[in-house]
């Protein structure tokens, strides 16, 4: 039996209608092992909307569970990050209704890392026309997630902004 690594991350609820927000506790509670009790505040991008962040800390692999969880749930925006630890990769989940799920696995340093598979595969499905190299790349770093959710990031005047997608 091998031990698993304990690491950290934060779930970002984006947009969720209020009736969702006990569900939402409820799920990544269940994956979490205790019960979570998140601030939720008006989300001002989606009028009857809400949002919440929320820094959790488990098992290497809980933010897999965590997103699918949560993913399927009609009008929910989320994301959720996990750090890297000694013996895994991090990694970063990102839903809307409309796209469905994202996954990255984050290095050490934050990029996202693409395995040579999936490059291969959208230079491939490039050179048969079937979409350009630059659609392919943005698809596998995430950009329609990003292009989607960044006016649910903001979180209104004065509020802190976080850029999942930028390393510093």
């Amino acid at each position: 039996m091998t031990a698993r690594s304990t690491t950290r991350g934060v779930v970002f609820v984006h947009s969720a209608p209020s009736a969702l927000c006990p569900h939402i506790e409820w799920a990544v509670g269940g994956v979490l092992g205790s019960a979570v009790n998140p601030s939720w505040s008006p989300q001002p991008a989606q009028s009857g909307s809400y949002r919440s962040e929320l820094s959790w800390t488990g098992q290497a692999g809980s933010a897999a569970a965590i997103a699918s969880a949560l993913r399927g749930w009609h009008h929910l925006r989320f994301e959720v990050t996990e750090e890297p630890t000694s013996s895994t990769e991090g990694s970063r989940y990102s839903y809307t209704p409309d796209l469905g799920v994202f996954h990255a696995v984050v290095g050490l340093h934050g990029d996202i890392m693409i395995p040579e598979d999936r490059l291969k595969a959208a230079v491939v499905k490039a050179a048969l026309g079937e979409t350009t190299l630059e659609v392919a790349i943005d698809k596998l770093l995430g950009k329609p997630w990003d292009d989607e959710l960044e006016t649910f990031r903001h979180a209104g005047e004065g509020a802190p902004v976080r850029w999942l997608h930028q390393v510093v």
